[in-house]
Formats: structure tokens, sequence, C-alpha cells
């Protein structure tokens, strides 16, 4: 196997690392686009530009940099015939997107977006859960995400971090999407969205820190989501709620919590504990990889991609006009 990394940031060392972990006689080339370093711990070579890794003939590729990047990026790569894994968000716009996912179908390629969480244990567990009808129909959600920037990456100046430019499609709602993918997974598809979103700290950024935002399902129940780049106490958790239960899952503590109404009582459907962080990442490899070997629909498609980031962008189009958007409408920014 032939694998090329794109770009070489903190996710793409996760991965690179992750590959010789799965299959250690990969071959690994390394494409800098921005960024010059002629050794790669880890990578048998380092390249420059596309014709240099396209002359290493990679049988896939992990597209790691900037939103910005990403598509036009995948486009030159699929249509040289490499499956593609690409990091979330899948974009910062939908321009080409769907060119892309239309490019991979036409040419068999396995094209999937990293939204790590489907892979998180106690997060399918919570999922396989409710799947199962154990608190009833589900009528509503409230997630939330929350870290402070500065924290996110130690050693790194957040200033010149993805997260904390516009230019590059940082900001809280495409940063932290994966609260908008697993709500999708969790709840079906989405109607409508409303959002408030703003930079509302000192933060050097010129992106939003901040967002509340409110999703109608297609199923009619509701859901908040929160996400912001300011919370000094690490958080992310979910909660479900059933017409017979509730579910709830700390993304913290790993626990997921069920309150069935019959028992009036509280179970462990995982407890609080420690557990491998890295071992979701290696799954949704390891997944990506079964799916190009036996040409099959990945978890996270480039379908459920557009849409998670259609979700997102109706969310800043909210924001930006105070007003609710409904997915399906002509003015969704494209």
């Amino acid at each position: 196997m032939r694998a090329l990394l794109v770009g070489l940031g903190s996710i793409g060392r996760r991965h690179l690392s992750n590959l010789r972990q799965i299959d250690p006689d990969v071959q690994i080339t390394v494409w800098h686009q921005h960024t010059r370093s002629d050794v790669v711990p880890g990578a048998e070579r380092v390249v420059y530009n596309l014709e240099e890794a396209l002359a290493e003939r990679p049988d896939v590729a992990l597209i790691t940099g900037p939103a910005v990047t990403h598509i036009e990026t995948g486009l030159a790569l699929a249509h040289e015939g490499v499956h593609l894994f690409i990091e979330k968000p899948l974009s910062h716009d939908l321009r080409r997107v769907d060119a892309l996912i239309e490019d991979c179908h036409q040419r068999n390629l396995v094209m999937m977006v990293g939204y790590n969480l489907r892979f998180c244990e106690p997060l399918r567990i919570m999922q396989q859960a409710a799947s199962d009808g154990r608190i009833g129909r589900i009528v509503g959600l409230r997630a939330e995400v929350g870290q402070y920037l500065p924290d996110w990456r130690k050693g790194s100046d957040y200033r010149q971090g993805v997260s904390a430019r516009r230019e590059l499609g940082g900001g809280a709602i495409l940063e932290l999407s994966h609260e908008l993918d697993y709500a999708r997974w969790l709840m079906g598809e989405v109607n409508t969205v409303s959002a408030q979103a703003d930079r509302v700290s000192d933060l050097e950024v010129d992106v939003e820190d901040l967002a509340e935002m409110t999703l109608q399902f297609q199923s009619g129940a509701i859901g908040n989501v929160h996400v912001d780049m300011l919370q000094r106490a690490v958080t992310r958790m979910c909660r479900l709620i059933g017409t017979d239960g509730t579910l709830i899952w700390d993304g913290i503590s790993n626990q997921v919590r069920l309150f069935e109404a019959e028992t009036h009582a509280w179970i462990d459907l995982h407890p609080a504990m420690s557990i491998d962080r890295n071992a979701m990442y290696v799954a949704e490899l390891g997944h990506f990889f079964e799916c190009v070997a036996n040409r099959t629909r990945p978890l996270i498609s480039g379908e459920d991609g557009r849409r998670v980031l259609q979700i997102a962008l109706a969310a800043k189009q909210s924001a930006s006009e105070q007003r609710v958007i409904e997915l399906c409408s002509p003015t969704l920014l494209a």
C-alpha cells in the first residue's frame, strides 16, 4: 500500500503514527503544502507539490491540511484514481464539493470524512442503546463541547493555527463540527437551523469563538448544540431525551448512563474510566482501509461530510442574518 499524507499538523502526525501501527509495511509520502522539512520520521519520502506527489503513485491519500485546501487537493488526487480520507470539516464552503463526490463515485473511489467520534466506543454504546429503543422515541438532544483554544495544541501559537483564522476555515462551528455530525447520526436528518454565534472573548482570533445552535430534525425532535473555544475546564457531553428515559454520554469521563422511566433508576452502560483516545483514530483509519479493500461505502461518506457542512454553514448564515434557515432552501450559502 502506498499512502500520501497531505499536511503534517497535529492530526497529520497522529495519522502518520497510526498508519505505521495499522500496516508496518505501508509506504508513506508526506506532501508539505505550506512548509519545508526534508526529513519526516516515519515517512519514506517528502514532496512539495502535486506533480511530485503523483509521481509516487499513491493508492490512498489522507488530506489533513486546512479546510480551504481540501476540495481542490481532493479533485486533483481523485482524477488520478486515489482513494480519499479527508479530515473534518470537508471544506469551508460548498463550492465544488458535489464535483468531488461525483468524481469519486464515477471512478469507484472510496471517499471518507474524518469524524472520529463515530468510532468512540462509549458514544457508540449510547448510539446503540438509542437505536435499540431503550429510551423510547427520542424527542430532544443537548450537546456541548468547549475548551480554551490556547490549550488545544501545547507548544504552538494558537493565533497562527487554523482554528483562529477565517481564511483557513477556522472558527468554533467548523472546527467543532463533530457535534453536528454525531447529532445527525443519533437523531436523523436536520430540517432547520437557527443560531447565535460571535467572537465574545478577548482571544486574538477573527472567527466566532462561541455558538449556540438549535436544530429541528425531520422526526420533529429538537436539538441544542453548544460549541466554544473558551472553557478552561474541558467539556464534552451529550444528553438524549426520550419518551421512556434519558441517555447521557460524558466525553471526558467516558461514562454512559441510562435513566429508565420504568424503574425510575440510573444504570451505567459504560462506567467512568480512562480509555485510550487514540484507539478511535486507529479504528477510523482501519475502517477506511477496509472500505478501500472491499470497495464499500464508509461509515462517514462524502455525502455525510457534505450534509454536516451544510448544517454548519446554515448556522453561520442564521447567526449573520438573524433568521431560521431551512436546509432545503435555495438561499442556503453555496
